[in-house]
């Protein structure tokens, strides 16, 4: 098959999107398909991805803003134009992590081109990517999350209405823990706001939940082995995503098979309220009553060397090229799932 590769992008998690991308052009070529990986930031086409220790590199931070702001604004059209100049492809493999890639708009334009893509389509992208309508979703559903506000608020109100400290700040529209402040005093509020506020939305205040961290793959409306994930850092922030060695991850989850039950199931019934397609990853803090409380849901996870669906994936028996593989099945035969359909030729 003929596939194109969309990867990079403007989001602060490019360096994510380059890197999942990269793996993905190698593990679909060995499998013996003609692939193009296209960077719609600056409408790169990326023939020959660089050697695989050196295109899995993501970095310990995601890029400044100034480095972001120096490539041109991610153009929808540009994807479009190549497309229409490679009428014969066959399929879109989404790896756009954040921004257009992951909110809906780039799903949105693929449905118009009339060209399967993979993974989720609009609506289901853009009820993932925003935090505070997710929770809303997942409390009218009966998925326990924990309690929220939109913030920001005054310590007066978090003390009153969520308990007080520590809360999480963080920003409605990214991923991978961009922009994420844990924090434990009133005096310390301030700055996570400005910090979470320098993304897209209001930021949004979250109880803090201590306990540990488990994530849940769903492939084909089939939940993967739970994965529980020990970082070195007091939460799994982009520093301990992303470098190898700062964190542990036990999979399957050493659960009992009532709480990886219950996990899973949590986890395919908010795959299936955001009206998520093809594959996703659910993320759920554990607490020390064990209690799962899910924080979001994923419809992009990422598929770097560190990343939690490949390894969660791994222990059901699926490589990461199979993997793959069936992530590009799915989008062929989703005939409306996603509202794509196969390009006229």
């Amino acid at each position: 098959m003929k596939i194109v590769v969309l990867m990079g992008g403007t989001s602060p998690e490019r360096n994510v999107s380059l890197a999942t991308g990269r793996g993905i052009v190698r593990a679909l070529r060995e499998n013996g398909h003609e692939v193009v990986a296209l960077d719609p930031a600056d409408g790169r086409l990326e023939d020959s991805p660089p050697p695989p220790a050196e295109g899995a590199r993501v970095g310990r931070s995601p890029p400044e803003a100034g480095q972001l702001a120096q490539l041109a604004a991610l153009e929808p059209t540009r994807v479009l134009d190549e497309l229409t100049k490679r009428r014969e492809t066959d399929a879109i493999f989404v790896a756009l992590h954040g921004g257009a890639g992951e909110d809906g708009r780039i799903q949105a334009l693929l449905d118009v081109f009339r060209v399967p893509y993979t993974g989720s389509g609009c609506l289901g992208s853009a009820l993932a990517m925003d935090k505070l309508v997710s929770k809303q979703l997942f409390s009218q559903t009966g998925i326990p999350t924990p309690a929220w506000l939109v913030g920001p608020a005054e310590p007066s109100r978090i003390e009153s209405e969520m308990g007080g400290f520590p809360v999480v700040v963080k920003p409605t529209r990214e991923g991978s823990t961009v922009g994420v402040t844990v924090v434990r005093s009133a005096d310390e509020l301030e700055s996570a706001f400005e910090r979470a506020s320098a993304f897209e939305g209001p930021p949004m205040i979250e109880r803090f939940i201590s306990g540990s961290d488990l994530a849940v793959g769903i492939l084909g409306d089939e939940p993967l082995p739970v994965v529980e994930i020990r970082a070195s850092h007091e939460i799994y922030d982009y520093e301990c995503k992303y470098t190898h060695g700062m964190t542990e991850y036990l999979v399957p989850a050493p659960l009992s098979s009532e709480t990886t039950a219950a996990v899973q199931s949590l986890a395919l019934t908010a795959h299936r309220t955001l009206r998520l397609a093809a594959y996703s990853r659910v993320d759920f803090r554990l607490d020390d009553d064990g209690k799962p409380w899910c924080l979001e849901a994923n419809s992009l996870p990422g598929m770097t060397p560190t990343s939690l669906l490949p390894k969660a994936a791994a222990a059901s028996g699926t490589s990461f090229s199979g993997l793959c593989e069936r992530i590009v099945q799915l989008a062929l035969r989703r005939g409306d799932g996603n509202g794509s359909r196969p390009t006229s030729r």
